[in-house]
């Protein structure tokens, strides 16, 4: 009788797993925003992505540690279109600023492409403590402190934030709660209304 195959130790993935690669990776983070994106935060799980990307939990725990590392890994791929944000601020004129970041932040929104897994971030941020942190530092560190670097205006930070805050409460009521008339009204005329008051925020006295 020949010995048995020695088990490998739990929760650590096979060489043929970790051999997978990047192709393996890319897998398990898109099954990760589609589980987020579904269930949400909290009803999300790692044995639950894993088994929508077809591997084992092991590899997930593997390739991004805990949930909420892999939740934070998820949405900072999705949220990639808005990183672009601080770079509205020195394409153009000082005056033309908030038009311009009104624009594209709604722009964002508008493409349904990168709408959904705004909507799967932003509501798993409302409904849990733990991906609302996420959120926060991750919008905070990649966004508005670099929005705030690049005004030469005293409270530079606090402008930022605020400006944020116009936005993405439009954003809010326009795409999650779609509340009439705001969500069906055409885009010029939410940016011709909004633009001036983010303006405002960032660069007046």
């Amino acid at each position: 009788m020949t010995d048995a195959a020695p088990r490998r130790g739990r929760g650590r993935p096979t060489r043929t797993q970790t051999e997978a690669g990047p192709a393996t990776r890319d897998r398990i983070l898109e099954a990760a925003r589609e589980e987020f994106s579904e269930r949400g935060y909290e009803k999300t799980s790692v044995r639950g992505i894993a088994k929508s990307a077809g591997v084992d939990s092991a590899l997930v725990h593997h390739y991004f540690g805990t949930k909420e590392q892999v939740f934070e890994a998820a949405i900072e791929g999705a949220f990639a279109p808005v990183l672009g944000a601080p770079e509205t601020l020195v394409e153009g004129s000082v005056e033309g600023v908030g038009e311009r970041l009104t624009r594209f932040f709604l722009g964002i929104w508008e493409n349904p492409t990168s709408r959904t897994p705004l909507l799967a971030i932003v509501r798993s941020a409302v409904n849990n403590d733990t991906a609302a942190a996420v959120f926060r530092r991750l919008v905070a560190a990649q966004v508005l402190r670099r929005i705030a670097g690049r005004l030469d205006v005293p409270d530079a930070e606090l402008r930022a934030e605020l400006a944020a805050a116009q936005l993405v409460g439009v954003a809010m009521l326009r795409y999650v709660i779609k509340v009439e008339p705001l969500a069906s009204v055409d885009l010029e005329r939410i940016v011709a209304r909004v633009a001036p008051v983010v303006q405002g925020h960032l660069t007046n006295p």
